[in-house]
């Protein structure tokens, strides 16, 4: 199997989706790997260190003709794959909701679409979940920048010339980015609370040393949908939640949100009259602005201020942390194509009947085959 490594080309992007590492660990399964030049140099991995690990560095177009796998982070731009080997897998994040067109020309140039962010949340799948491995950089990312836009330190400190309170700190979103932004803040010396719709995650909130805030006695607070993720609330259930927050944002000093909700705008969490009636000099970071936004008046790529209260909304947020970022994804897509190694072919062999399989592929045979985005397939299959 010949593997290649395409170089990024989305504005603002810089993973890679293999590294020195992987490459070795490619090549002793028995695949040969290929490197568009200067495909890591943004992560601080240079073609030179990509050829000592055994890679071959090359052009696009050789790339292209000759690999049976291309491996990259964002979804490539089908306009750039016109010479791609017909069959090839183009496995990455692929947005299929977003790019719902882009998948339709994945099918047209007769590529096997593997999108990773559909991978099951599955005990067999925690080694290849692209998801949560750049989640977690990002909920770190996201204290580090509320950090750095607060102006203020974050523990508390006593000093001759008096104490300096700790910063409060609230998360909304209690998945792998919540998760760590707690814990990240929490390690900065801040009085952290976070909640979820998800009633399960308050002991994780605790376990962390933070404080759980949740609406109870309502219906619809167990929020748990497929796969681990969060499910539409009742609007009875958004009704009680929109009051307590209100009640707590003031009293708060960073908020953190990540809630999202696969295949579905971003829910709106803090409006602007809520954002109205934090302290002059606070800070909002909006890690779910790609999706339209937790946050009333965030854009996306910018940091504006309303209220006097400064809103983050930085895109691709893991990006920004990308050498470690790249280093966790390329382990990623190596455990996912290992799992499937056929060692006798010497090459990845994915079975039709497989869950993972059933989960990611999106175009086959030049069809766009995942149910997920065939609505007409769903229905017929419930």
């Amino acid at each position: 199997m010949k593997i290649g490594v395409l170089k990024e080309t989305a504005a603002g992007e810089r993973r890679v989706a293999a590294t020195p590492e992987s490459a070795k660990k490619f090549l002793a399964l028995g695949a040969t790997i290929s490197v568009e030049a200067g495909a890591g140099a943004a992560s601080w991995f240079s073609d030179e260190e990509f050829a000592a690990a055994g890679a071959t560095i090359c052009d696009r177009s050789r790339l292209l003709a000759e690999s049976d796998v291309l491996l990259g982070v964002q979804g490539p731009d089908p306009a750039t794959l016109q010479s791609v080997k017909p069959g090839a897998w183009i496995v990455g994040i692929l947005n299929p909701f977003g790019e719902r067109a882009r998948v339709d020309k994945y099918a047209a140039l007769g590529v096997e679409a593997l999108a990773l962010e559909f991978m099951p949340r599955i005990t067999r799948c925690q080694s290849m979940d692209v998801l949560s491995s750049q989640s977690n950089l990002s909920g770190y990312s996201a204290v580090i920048e509320a950090a750095s836009q607060y102006g203020r330190a974050f523990p508390m400190m006593m000093t001759a010339a008096g104490t300096i309170t700790a910063a409060r700190v609230f998360v909304m979103g209690v998945g792998v980015a919540g998760l760590q932004a707690i814990a990240t803040a929490r390690r900065l010396g801040a009085q952290v609370s976070a909640t979820d719709v998800r009633s399960a995650t308050a002991e994780q909130i605790m376990s962390l040393g933070a404080k759980p805030i949740f609406v109870s006695n309502v219906a619809g607070i167990e929020g748990e949908g497929a796969g681990g993720y969060a499910s539409e609330m009742s609007d009875e259930y958004k009704a009680a939640q929109a009051e307590l927050i209100s009640s707590h944002i003031v009293k708060q000093d960073i908020v953190i949100t990540t809630a999202l909700i696969p295949g579905r705008p971003a829910p709106r969490l803090i409006t602007d009259d809520q954002i109205a009636t934090m302290r002059s000099g606070n800070v909002i970071v909006d890690l779910a602005v790609e999706q339209g936004g937790n946050v009333e008046g965030v854009m996306a790529g910018e940091v504006v201020e309303r209220h006097g209260v400064r809103i983050v909304g930085h895109t691709n947020v893991a990006s920004r942390l990308a050498a470690d970022a790249s280093a966790l994804y390329a382990r990623n897509l190596f455990n996912f194509l290992s799992a499937f190694w056929d060692k006798e072919t010497g090459q990845a062999v994915l079975p039709d009947d497989d869950e993972i399989t059933k989960a990611i592929r999106l175009t086959r045979s030049g069809k766009v085959v995942n149910e997920r985005l065939l609505p007409q397939l769903a229905t017929a299959g419930t």
